[in-house]
Parts: structure tokens; C-alpha cells; sequence
């Protein structure tokens, strides 16, 4: 079952074209990686997709019902602040910066809007938070704050804040451009755990080797187009000209 649909989004942004026709989807279960040069429109495709940025054109569709389209006078529409709610909960999002409340704890930061917006049971949630704390290896921080935490720390509670939502899908934008290498490599491994967990993922990211192992499929944009999609063994091997101009860079890395 398709559980994200894009179809022929655009994007522009101050009239400079940023999304040019771009249409993807995503399966159940399903990690799709998302790589390409800065610019290339990758975060904007993301921000779209969310509906933190509204498509200029296009199908937004999330399981199989329609969140975005254009109308019969090509008019963007969305649906009613009502539907749009319950859609949304279809997916979480864990952003490069983290995003957390500076004020809350961490467990506060887990556990409030799925008692606040989705109005879920507090003792549920707050076991639920608990576990998602040691499953990000956390569980001694449940009472700091984020200005107590590492930047690695901080991003993997905002992972196990997006996960308390039990999203289907969730949206990773360059969850390491934050971080220094050190810290890196603590937030991949996290991401990597929930593969075990059967959600689908997409992910914005720069870091190749980790693309190559954790993807069911790789999606390289430049220049606000998809350019080749497939398995990351195709796409890593690729003859595409742009692709393997993109990859060379890192070729010393993914031997």
C-alpha cells in the first residue's frame, strides 16, 4: 500500500523555480533516502510534503486520500483544517535543529502533544515515552533539559518525540548537519534501530555510506528534478553522468 503519493509538484519561491514536475511515492515499511547537492531542492520537496510549504502545484495524497490538489482553475487546494489534522498524524517530522521546547524536559518535550493534541491517555504516554527513552539510549535523561544535552542527544529526543506520535511515515531533514562527526555517528545508528520497527522513513541526507546501507530506494535530485531513482545498488553504480559527477565526490567513502 502506497502510504505517501506526490505527483507532479512544483515549487517556486520569489518566481525562481526551486520543484519542477517532481512525482514520487512511498510504500509500506518502505526507507527511501533522499541525496543530491545543496540547492537541488531536496529539504523544499520535504517541507512540501509535510505542508510546512504549500505546493504551487501538484497531488499531495496520503493514504489514498487527497490532502492537496488543484482545483478546476488550477487553484491550490487543501483540505479543511478538520481532515488536515487527521492526516497529518499519518507522519512525524524530525528536523536538522532539533526543534525541542527549551522550557520542557525531555519527557515533556516526548509525551505533550500526544496527550495535548491526539488527547491520549497520560499514563499510556508517559510509559510509552519512557520506552522510547531507552530504546535512544536516554533513559537517565528523562528529567533534563535540552540546554543539559548534547546536540547528538537532543536530536535522538526529537526522534522519540516524532515516534510517540506512532506516525506511519517519518520525515528525517538532514537529521546530522547539526552535528559534529563525533555525534554523527550516534544518530545514524538510532535511525538505523528503527528499521526494526517497520515504519517507512524518508530521509534527506548527505552522509552516503549511510544512504547506500540503510535504503530501500534512492531517490538523487538536482536542480529541482529527479534524476534517477532505484535501488541504492543502482543508483550507486549509476552511468548518469550527474549522478556519478555527484557521487565522486564521495567516492573514497563508500569503498
Amino acid at each position: 500500500m502506497k502510504l505517501l503519493e506526490m505527483k507532479h509538484v512544483e515549487k517556486s519561491f520569489h518566481g525562481i523555480s526551486v520543484i519542477k514536475d517532481i512525482s514520487l511515492s512511498v510504500g509500506e515499511g518502505e526507507i527511501v533516502s533522499i541525496i543530491g547537492p545543496s540547492g537541488s531542492g531536496k529539504s523544499t520537496l520535504l517541507r512540501c510534503a509535510t505542508m510546512l510549504e504549500t505546493m504551487d502545484r501538484g497531488e499531495l495524497i496520503y493514504m489514498g486520500e487527497k490532502a492537496a490538489w488543484n482545483d478546476e482553475t488550477r487553484k491550490m487546494t487543501y483540505v479543511p483544517k478538520k481532515d488536515l489534522k487527521r492526516i497529518q498524524e499519518n507522519y512525524g517530522l524530525v528536523f536538522q535543529n532539533f526543534n525541542l521546547f527549551p522550557h520542557f524536559s525531555v519527557i515533556k518535550n516526548i509525551i505533550d502533544a500526544p496527550i495535548s493534541v491526539q488527547k491520549r491517555d497520560k499514563n499510556e504516554v508517559y510509559r510509552t515515552g519512557k520506552e522510547l527513552l531507552k530504546k535512544m539510549g536516554l533513559e537517565d535523561k528523562e528529567n533534563a533539559y535540552p540546554c543539559q544535552l548534547s546536540g547528538g542527544q537532543c536530536q535522538r529526543v526529537a526522534i522519540a518525540r516524532a515516534l510517540a506520535l506512532n506516525p506511519k511515515i517519518l520525515f528525517f531533514d538532514e537529521p546530522t548537519s547539526a552535528l559534529d562527526p563525533e555525534l554523527t555517528g550516534e544518530v545514524l545508528k538510532v535511525i538505523k534501530s528503527l528499521a526494526d520497527l517497520d515504519i517507512s522513513m524518508v530521509i534527506v541526507t548527505h552522509e552516503m555510506a549511510f544512504a547506500k546501507d540503510i535504503s530501500d530506494r534512492v531517490i538523487f535530485m538536482a536542480d529541482g528534478v529527479i534524476v534517477e531513482e532505484g535501488t541504492p545498488e543502482m543508483v550507486f553504480a549509476s552511468d548518469n553522468e550527474r549522478t556519478r559527477s555527484f557521487l565522486g565526490r564521495y567516492g573514497e567513502m563508500l569503498k
